[in-house]
């Protein structure tokens, strides 16, 4: 029997064979482009390995190092909450007492110091005052008293100036007498 023969049952077997499903050269090109499509574009698998390789990693080389350390974390904050935050605040609120008094010690103490030191500046005020109006009283004086001598000295040299022309006035008197020589 030909391939070249009258139609058959057998041509419409071949006809099938010729599919891609029935192992034609076509179908060894769809197997290797779902190779390519699987190593390019399907990352499952290297996803896959990778997650078994991180938990392999995580649970048995660390050996569950991760919780132990989070319980001892847990046991510590358990025994600060319970034991040593109690007594730092029971301190803290012992202390806090003692130094607030010992605040309003010290307030009361820079009160009484600010009210000395006001005292002593009005104190040292008062005495700038009373020796500027002093110091004024005695400038004052001082004036009144150089007033006085410019007015006895200016009232000296009017009698002495007049004094002086009238002694002038007899020169030239006498001195017209031996002129009419």
């Amino acid at each position: 029997m030909s391939a070249a023969g009258p139609a058959s049952p057998g041509r419409g077997a071949d006809r099938r064979r010729d599919s891609p499903a029935a192992g034609s050269p076509i179908q060894p090109i769809i197997k290797d482009v779902g190779e390519v499509y699987s190593r390019l574009l399907d990352h499952r698998p290297v996803i896959q390995g990778e997650i078994r390789y991180f938990v392999k990693e995580f649970e048995e080389k660390r050996g569950l190092r991760e919780l132990r350390v989070l319980e001892n974390l847990k046991n510590t904050i358990f025994e600060t909450n319970e034991r040593v935050l109690p007594k730092c605040e029971q301190a803290m609120q012992d202390n806090l007492s003692e130094t607030f008094k010992r605040l309003q010690a010290a307030n009361a103490m820079i009160h009484r110091l600010q009210e000395r030191e006001c005292e002593t500046r009005k104190l040292q005020a008062d005495k700038v005052m009373a020796r500027e109006e002093k110091c004024i009283a005695h400038w004052e004086e001082f004036m009144k008293e150089q007033q006085k001598k410019r007015a006895e000295v200016d009232e000296e040299h009017r009698k002495a100036m007049e004094r002086l022309k009238e002694q002038y006035s007899e020169m030239e008197k006498e001195l017209a007498k031996y002129a009419s020589f």
